[in-house]
Formats: structure tokens, C-alpha cells, sequence
């Protein structure tokens, strides 16, 4: 009697912190911040001065407890903090049924304006043929005084039409604002009675989660409205290609919380139901792999979205790569200690002024060392502003200027010619690190799409299990560089490996099958 007693005093005081907690959160901070930048999101408080004194009460009470009955409390406490994450911010979570015009026709359509076809195959101008339909996430937000709905933009993109459903089942009219395909970030305006009435989200600081925190998915997986799932965070700044072959992710959040088709553009949540992430992506072929866009990210773009219904970001122009421990030495730095220029577009604004090889330090004096933190220095600020890059070349510091351009489309961006699996042979090199190459010709340069000033020698076979096989190189690939020596010829390839053992560390400078952007690869 006497224990069941301490457990009934134990639950009331946990129900008890819970709401404290609770209410001090929401009496310190609102439920929105009205100015979504990243230096204002919630952050987590420290308990209250009236817990703080109940520690050593509490901690008495549990001595006196077995450790079932211990883990029977916890199991119940956790359980009830993710109940109360989903009743604060489940209400705000809503489902978007899409309405798209397909752009696939049908080739016998013409035949159908025919009166004898019309009459066996119905009316062509059937207001259904050609529309798409697909269904969604997204969640309710209040930006500067105003109700706005965040979702994937793989979701509303070229929507003609969209319903916005709350899980207590009210319907209305929504309105595409504007979408970010390379962060795929869309903005939704409700429309109808009372929206500004409606039940917004609180959300999170993305970039303080850590892997291990608990998270829930909310969304309409399958169509199945208002499904919660959680588990995890698994890992983070997850970067993987775009199923659609449109560019990559980068820095998403990854999580084994359920998420399935439907779930698109619905929240991540933390343990206290705040957002800090979008759902977006699952891995193919893969059970528990699941990733979210960062809520900090996508409030970075939001006040661009809504001014103007789109994201202009600027760009250098280059290709870039992480200082990885195997690269670093061949440049005579520190791993991590910059970001590697590993090609440089004729077409951007830092031709002709950054050179292949070269290693920027910082940007207008705000030291730069991984990839992400280069991206986020550059890509943000205005088309057009100059900024002042110090970069390492040939081991001596240099500051250069320039002029920021505009970032094209993915789709510009992206994209090589097929490129055959085997080559006629030309002409064999000596055969190393599990490579055999070939000379460069002109019908192999024109067949492999590479310039016709091209010089270098062609992959013609790799070894599986080799060194080359687990650095990624392929058959079609041009070696122009061995540890930043340049390889013009058989000759030179011939000369330069001969001189190597087979366990050297080696940084390979190619130009990958089918043209593309120059990079170096270490060979492990």
C-alpha cells in the first residue's frame, strides 16, 4: 500500500513538472516567432526554480521504488510527453490534395474528336482527362501576423488547384504562393472563412538537434489522414541525390521515424512537438531510412518565397570539395581547413580568377572549412554583390574579388551523355592501382563528349575489389592528374605510376565519363 502510494505521489509529480514545463514555455515564449529567422527560434529553458527544489524530494521517493516500478515510470513519462507533442502541434498539421494538368497526352487523342470514336471512347474534352491528382502534408505557420502553410514544393509544384483539409475534417481553398525546387519548399496561402483563426506550430531551433533525440512524424501517409509515427534522429547533414535526377539534397536531417508517400511536407517534431524539420524523401529499397529538410533552412528562404514567389540564389561557379583526410596531405594542409576548388565553369562569374586546385580559406574574412558552410556564405546573398575570397594557391595566401552571379536551374545544371561500358582499345597503358588506360583520341574525345583540347589518358578497364573500383572511377573517366602532376599522355601515365608502389597515396584529378565537372578522387 505504502509503495503503491509513492507511485501515485511520483505520477502526480511527474504530471505536475510536465505542466509546469509546459507553461513556462508557453508563458515565456510564442507559440510562433513572428520574424522567422534562425537566431529566434525556441531554445530549450531550464527548469523552473519550484522543480529545481522538488530534485531531492523526488529523488528520496525513488530510492524507496524497484526497478521495474523505475521503468515503468519512465515508460509512462515518455509516453506522455509524446502525447502532449501531438496535441500541440497535431492540430496544425493538415492535409493538401493537389490538382495538377498533366503534360502526358494521349497519341491516339486526336481520333477521339472524331463523332464515331467520340461515341465508343467518350468525349476527349472530358474535364478529367489529362489532370493528375496527389495528395500531401504541410503545416500551419503564422509569418509576420499571417497564416501561411509550408510544404514540399515536389508537392503543390504547378498545382491548379488545391484543398486544404484540418484533422477536425473543415476543408478550404488553398493558394499556391511560391516554390524552391533545389530546397523543395513550397508556400501555401489558406483561403476562406476565419483562417486566421487557425491552429499554427511551434517550432524548433534545427540546429541544435542532435543524433539520438526522439522525433514523430505527423502527415497523411497513403492518404490515411492525421498518422503519427516516431523514432529518431539516425544522423545529419545527410547529402543524396534527387529521385527525379534534378541535382541533390543537402544537410537533410535523417530519421527512422515511419515516412511514407503522402507524408510529404508534413513536420518533424522534437520531444517537446516543436518543428524542426519537413518531411520530404524516403531511401529507396530501404526500411527506416527517412529524411526531413531542416526547419532553419527553409526559414531562410521563406521571406523570398512569400515576397516574390520564388529563391534567386547566388553562385561562384565552381566545384567544390571537402579537404577529406585523404586529399588534404596532396595539398600540403589540414584536413578540413578549407573547401577545395576542384573544376571551374566557363560559363560562372570565378572564371578566369579561381583556378582548379586552389583552396578558399574564407569570404570577406569569415573563415570557410566544410562545403555547407561555403554554400550557405555564398548562395544567400544578392546576384550581383562582390565578395572577397582569401584562398591558398601553390601554398601562398591570396585575397581575390568577385562578382557574384546567378545560380541556374538544377535542370541546367545537371545532365551527361550516355557513355558506352567498354571502349576500342587505342592503345594500352601500364596497368595500375586496378586500372588499365588507353590513349586519347579525337573520335574517343567526341565520343566521350570531352573538349577537342582534351589531353589526358581514358579509363579502359577497373579492377573490381581495386583501389580505383572503391574510389568510384569507371570506364570512360579521363585522368588529366596524379597527385596534381599533370598525365597528357601514355607517356606521361607510363612514367609517373612506374615510380609508385602500389599502396602510395594517390589523389586521382579526372573528368568523369560523359564531360562533366572536374574532381579529385583519393584512392583508399
Amino acid at each position: 500500500m505504502k509503495k503503491a502510494i509513492l507511485i501515485v505521489s511520483v505520477i502526480a509529480l511527474a504530471i505536475v513538472a510536465g505542466v509546469a514545463i509546459d507553461w513556462a514555455l508557453h508563458r515565456q515564449t510564442p507559440s510562433v516567432p513572428q520574424m522567422p529567422s534562425v537566431s529566434e527560434q525556441v531554445s530549450p529553458r531550464a527548469p523552473t526554480t519550484a522543480l529545481a527544489q522538488a530534485t531531492e524530494p523526488i529523488t528520496d521517493i525513488f530510492s524507496q521504488l524497484t526497478k521495474e516500478q523505475i521503468e515503468q515510470l519512465i515508460i509512462a513519462a515518455g509516453q506522455n510527453a509524446v502525447k502532449t507533442a501531438i496535441k500541440k502541434a497535431g492540430p496544425a498539421v493538415v492535409q493538401l490534395e493537389v490538382i495538377k494538368q498533366s503534360s502526358i497526352r494521349s497519341p491516339f487523342e486526336h481520333f477521339l474528336d472524331d463523332p464515331f470514336w467520340r461515341r465508343f471512347f467518350g468525349d476527349p474534352f472530358d474535364p478529367h482527362r489529362g489532370i493528375e491528382r496527389s495528395l500531401g502534408s504541410g503545416f500551419i505557420i503564422d509569418y509576420q501576423g499571417q497564416k501561411v502553410i509550408i510544404t514540399n514544393n515536389h508537392v503543390v509544384e504547378n498545382a491548379t488547384s488545391i484543398r486544404v483539409t484540418l484533422p477536425e475534417g473543415r476543408s478550404f481553398e488553398g493558394e499556391l504562393i511560391g516554390g524552391d525546387a533545389f530546397l523543395d519548399v513550397a508556400v501555401v496561402r489558406p483561403k476562406g472563412p476565419n483562417v486566421e483563426q487557425l491552429p499554427t506550430v511551434e517550432l524548433g531551433d534545427s540546429d541544435k538537434i542532435e543524433i539520438g533525440d526522439w522525433v514523430i512524424a505527423i502527415g497523411n501517409p497513403l492518404g490515411f489522414q492525421h498518422t503519427v509515427t516516431a523514432g529518431i534522429i539516425s544522423a545529419l547533414h545527410r547529402d543524396f541525390p534527387k529521385p527525379d535526377g534534378s541535382g541533390r539534397f543537402q544537410d537533410m536531417i535523417q530519421t527512422d521515424a515511419a515516412i511514407n508517400p503522402g507524408n510529404s511536407g508534413g513536420p518533424l517534431l522534437d520531444a517537446l512537438g516543436r518543428v524542426i524539420g519537413i518531411n520530404t524523401a524516403i531511401a529507396v529499397n530501404a526500411e527506416g531510412i527517412n529524411f526531413a529538410i531542416p526547419i532553419n533552412a527553409a526559414l531562410r528562404v521563406l521571406p523570398s518565397l512569400i515576397a516574390s514567389g520564388k529563391v534567386t540564389r547566388a553562385w561562384l561557379g565552381v566545384v567544390i570539395q571537402e579537404l577529406t583526410e585523404e586529399i588534404a596531405p596532396g595539398f600540403g594542409v589540414e584536413p578540413y581547413s578549407g573547401v577545395l576548388i576542384a573544376d571551374v565553369r566557363p560559363d560562372g562569374p570565378s572564371y578566369g580568377i579561381l583556378q582548379r586546385g586552389d583552396i578558399v580559406l574564407s569570404v570577406d574574412g569569415k573563415p570557410v572549412k566544410r562545403i555547407s558552410e561555403l554554400q550557405q556564405e555564398i548562395m544567400y546573398r544578392p546576384v550581383g554583390s562582390k565578395v572577397q575570397l582569401e584562398i591558398l594557391r601553390n601554398g601562398a595566401r591570396q585575397t581575390v574579388e568577385i562578382t557574384l552571379g546567378e545560380r541556374p536551374s538544377e535542370q541546367a545544371l545537371m545532365g551527361a551523355p550516355s557513355v558506352p561500358d567498354q571502349l576500342i582499345p587505342q592503345g594500352q597503358g601500364i596497368e595500375k592501382f586496378g586500372l588499365k588506360v588507353q590513349a586519347l583520341t579525337p573520335e574517343l574525345a567526341r565520343q566521350l563528349n570531352l573538349p577537342s583540347t582534351a589531353e589526358g589518358v581514358v579509363i579502359s578497364e577497373v579492377q573490381p575489389g581495386s583501389r580505383a573500383f572503391w574510389a568510384g572511377l569507371q570506364v570512360g573517366d579521363l585522368i588529366i592528374e596524379i597527385n596534381r602532376q599533370p598525365i597528357k599522355t601514355l607517356d606521361d601515365w607510363n612514367r609517373f605510376v612506374s615510380e609508385l608502389p602500389d599502396d602510395a597515396r594517390v589523389v586521382v584529378t579526372i573528368i568523369p565519363r560523359g564531360g562533366g565537372n572536374t574532381r579529385f578522387v583519393p584512392l583508399r
